[in-house]
This record gives structure tokens, C-alpha cells and sequence, in this order.
């Protein structure tokens, strides 16, 4: 089996760093990411969490459980930021679903989610994609792909796999417990026909520590087609992280 979080390291000196964990949303693969470690440089190491079935693990299966998928990266993300090192966790989409859960086990110092429902809005939302053709065209076609350039047998690998991680997600059910003790940053799109304002503001209620939304204009992959706000925002946390005492080594969370 294939590791679940990949990295790309900018230098000699990345280990010191915070760590930037990146979780990408359904259908897609982490090296996406890789193109951020140049903006990041100094500031932290980027991670990316790479699911079965995509680019480096094209050939491997897909987990059976969402819950599975979640301890998995948690178990590879623990040595990670081990021995006090900061973390702060990124998830886009699905990606911040994931991303949530991965929190609740290994605590970072914040935790971002762009066109993510909250978790208490999950339940049965990938339904649409597994059963609806129409409903799966849309959330690709605006995944910043065009259509036109792909064959047709390269398209169908990647709806299909946009389909199985939407059945992932239905196995997803939110147990609710204790809030996570940091804040937690929301960004969603003026223009997004999948996650409503609603749905947004549920994250809310998962934190104790703080709650933020960012806004801007485009459709549900707009944050991740001009990430460079995005950025900005999440160097400021990455530099605010570090100026805090090392982590001490906490136990896992239970969810």
C-alpha cells in the first residue's frame, strides 16, 4: 500500500517548519498542492493526502469506510508533527470533511475549509452525485477542467472516481462531541450552487476557539482556481503558529 500523505520539501530546513496538511476534494489528487510549496517557502512544509485510486495509487483500492480513510491519514500525520511541531489543516470540498475528522484525532492549531458543508449537513449530501448523472456533470464541469481537452475514456476514469469518493462520503455519519479547541476558518463562493451560506455557518458549532468565514466570487472551485488569497491568509496563520511555544505531545482525541 501506498502512503496517504505525500510531501514536497523546498529545503534542508522544511522539518523545522510548521506542517500544512492539504486534503483535495473528491474526484481529485493531492499534487495539486506541490504548487504551493514555492509560495509557502520558509513559511511551512506542505502535505497532501493522497486517497487510493488516483495518480501515485491509481491501482489501489478504495478504503471501505469513510472512518477508515480518516484513521488512516491520522495514523501517517501523528509522526508528522511529533516532537511539538505546529500543524495547521487545509481541506477543500470533501477535502475539509476529511480534513474535520483528521482534526478531531490529531489536533492542529487551526483548521480551514473552503466549499465545505459542516458536518452536521453531510449526511446523504454525495447521494446526488452517485445516482444522478446530471448532478455528477455539474460538480465536474466546474472543477476548472474543460471538458473539451479531455478524451473520452480519460473523462470517464475521472467521473468515476469523483462517484466512488461521493460513495465514501455516504458512509459518513457526524457523531458530535466535544468542539475542537481551535478555530476554525470557512471560505465559500458568492457563485457556489452546491453549499449554501447555511451550510457554511453549521461549522460554528464545532469550535470553541473561534469561527471565521472568508468570502469570494466564482463557483464552488473558485478558492482553488485563484488560491492566492487563500494563501496570504493561510501564511498569517502558518507564521502565527510558529511564533507559539512547541506543541507538547498530546494523546488522541476521541471524536
Amino acid at each position: 500500500m501506498g502512503s496517504w500523505i505525500s510531501t514536497w520539501p523546498a529545503g534542508p530546513g522544511d522539518a523545522d517548519l510548521p506542517a500544512l496538511l492539504c486534503l483535495p476534494p473528491a474526484g481529485a489528487g493531492c499534487q495539486q498542492f506541490r504548487a504551493w510549496t514555492p509560495a509557502l517557502a520558509g513559511v511551512a512544509q506542505v502535505y497532501g493526502v493522497q486517497l487510493p485510486g488516483r495518480e501515485n495509487r491509481w491501482r489501489e483500492p478504495m478504503p471501505d469506510t469513510f472512518g477508515e480513510a480518516v484513521e488512516a491519514i491520522a495514523a501517517e500525520l501523528r509522526p508528522i508533527v511529533s516532537a511539538g511541531r505546529r500543524l495547521v489543516v487545509f481541506g477543500h470540498s470533501f477535502g475539509g470533511l476529511l480534513g474535520y475528522e483528521v482534526a478531531r484525532r490529531v489536533t492542529p492549531d487551526a483548521l480551514v475549509v473552503s466549499a465545505c458543508r459542516a458536518p452536521g449537513h453531510w449526511t446523504g449530501a454525495g447521494r446526488g452525485i452517485v445516482d444522478d448523472d446530471e448532478e455528477l456533470d455539474k460538480l465536474f464541469d466546474t472543477a476548472g477542467l474543460d471538458p473539451a481537452f479531455l478524451d473520452e475514456d480519460t473523462r470517464a476514469l475521472m467521473v468515476e472516481m469523483l462517484r466512488k469518493d461521493a460513495r465514501l462520503s455516504l458512509s459518513y455519519t457526524h457523531v458530535p462531541g466535544r468542539p475542537l479547541p481551535v478555530a476554525v476558518h470557512t471560505w465559500g463562493a458568492d457563485g457556489d450552487e452546491t453549499v449554501t451560506a447555511q451550510e457554511l455557518a453549521g461549522w460554528a458549532a464545532v469550535t470553541t476557539a473561534g469561527f471565521h468565514v472568508h468570502r469570494v466570487q466564482g463557483g464552488h472551485h473558485a478558492v482553488l482556481r485563484r488560491p492566492e488569497p487563500l494563501l496570504e491568509h493561510l501564511t498569517a496563520l502558518l507564521r502565527e503558529s510558529a511564533d507559539r511555544p512547541p506543541r507538547p505531545d498530546r494523546p488522541a482525541r476521541t471524536a
